[in-house]
C-alpha cells in the first residue's frame, strides 16, 4: 500500500488531477453508478493509507451520500487517515434557526463529514454566525483557506490598475477583502447591503464619490442568484466607477446569468476552480497544495 494518493468524485476530476500533480501523487476516479430508482453505487480504487478524498460540494446532495459511501469502502480497504479536500462547502448558511422548525443544516452536515473522515480541508467557507470552522467538525481538523493569495497573484502577473478600488458587497466581505487590497496595494471598500429576499438586495455605499472615474474590482465570495452583484454593479455604475470587473470564490451560478450582469455593467467576471465554471481563471491548487503538504510528509 502507498502512502498517500489522492482520489476525486467525477465532477471534480480536473481540479483533482491539477492538484495531484502539484503534491506528486497518483489520482484515482471514484466510480458513481446511478440505478434506475435513483439509488448509487460507488466503488473506489485502491486506498493508501492516507487517501485524500477531493469533491468540490455543489449541488450536493447525491455528493455527501457518494462520500459517506466512498468513505466506508476507503476505511476498509486499508485507509487510517482521510482528508476530505471539499473547495466549495456546502449547507454552511443556516447555523441557525431562524424561524420555528428550521433544522440547522450546518451542525447536520459537520456531524455527518466528522464521522466519515478525518480532516476537512475547504475555501473561503461561507459562515455567518459561526466565528472559526473547527466549530462546524467536532472532533477532527479542519482548515478555512483564503483565496485571496490565489486571486492576487492572478491580479498581479496581469495588467491590473492600481488605482481600482477593490469592493466588498457587505460588511462579511471586509476580512477578504482589505486582505487583497492589501496584497495590491489599492483601496478598499465595503457596501452596505440590505437583502430583500433570496435574490434581491439593496446596495449603498457610506462614500460613494470615491468610485468616480475610478476602475472597481468587486470581489464576493459566493454567487448564485447574482442579484447583489448586480446591484452592486449598478449603484457603483451609479457613483461614475469608469469601469466594473467581479471576482468570485464560488461560481455557483448559472452560465446563462453572465449576460445580466454584463447589462448590470460589469465588464468581466472570473472565478476561482472551487467549482467547474465557464467563468473559471483561478486555479486553487497551489493554496491546497500547501495546506496538504503534511499529508504526504512533503
Amino acid at each position: 500500500m502507498t502512502a498517500a494518493v489522492l482520489q476525486c468524485l467525477p465532477s471534480s476530476a480536473g481540479a483533482a488531477r491539477r492538484l495531484a500533480d502539484r503534491l506528486g501523487v497518483a489520482c484515482r476516479d471514484i466510480a458513481v453508478h446511478r440505478f434506475p430508482d435513483e439509488e448509487l453505487r460507488v466503488t473506489v480504487a485502491a486506498a493508501a493509507a492516507t487517501t485524500i478524498v477531493f469533491a468540490s460540494l455543489d449541488k450536493p446532495n447525491d455528493k455527501l451520500l457518494a462520500l459517506l459511501f466512498a468513505s466506508e469502502a476507503l476505511r476498509r480497504g486499508g485507509a487510517k487517515r482521510l482528508v476530505l479536500v471539499a473547495p466549495y462547502l456546502c449547507y454552511m448558511r443556516q447555523d441557525t434557526a431562524f424561524h420555528e422548525g428550521e433544522a440547522i443544516s450546518q451542525k447536520v452536515i459537520g456531524r455527518l463529514l466528522a464521522g466519515a473522515v478525518d480532516r476537512v480541508v475547504t475555501v473561503d467557507a461561507h459562515l455567518h454566525r459561526t466565528k472559526n470552522i473547527d466549530d462546524v467538525f467536532p472532533g477532527i481538523e479542519a482548515d478555512d483557506l483564503s483565496a485571496m493569495p490565489a486571486i492576487a497573484q492572478v491580479l498581479q502577473t496581469s495588467s491590473f490598475d492600481p488605482a481600482t478600488v477593490v469592493v466588498g458587497p457587505d460588511e462579511e466581505s471586509r476580512v477578504w477583502v482589505s486582505d487583497l487590497a492589501g496584497r495590491l496595494g489599492t483601496q478598499h471598500a465595503v457596501a452596505r447591503k440590505t437583502r430583500r429576499s433570496d435574490r434581491s438586495a439593496e446596495i449603498s455605499f457610506a462614500q460613494p464619490g470615491m468610485f468616480a472615474g475610478r476602475p472597481v474590482l468587486v470581489v464576493d465570495d459566493i454567487v448564485s442568484s447574482g442579484g447583489t452583484l448586480i446591484a452592486c454593479a449598478q449603484a457603483l455604475r451609479a457613483a461614475g466607477a469608469s469601469t466594473i470587473d467581479a471576482i468570485v470564490t464560488h461560481a455557483l451560478f448559472a452560465p446563462e446569468l453572465v449576460g445580466k450582469l454584463f447589462e448590470a455593467g460589469i465588464r468581466s467576471v472570473k472565478s476561482t476552480d472551487s467549482v467547474p465554471h465557464p467563468s473559471n481563471a483561478i486555479a486553487l491548487d497551489r493554496i491546497l497544495a500547501e495546506a496538504l503538504r503534511r499529508e504526504i510528509g512533503a
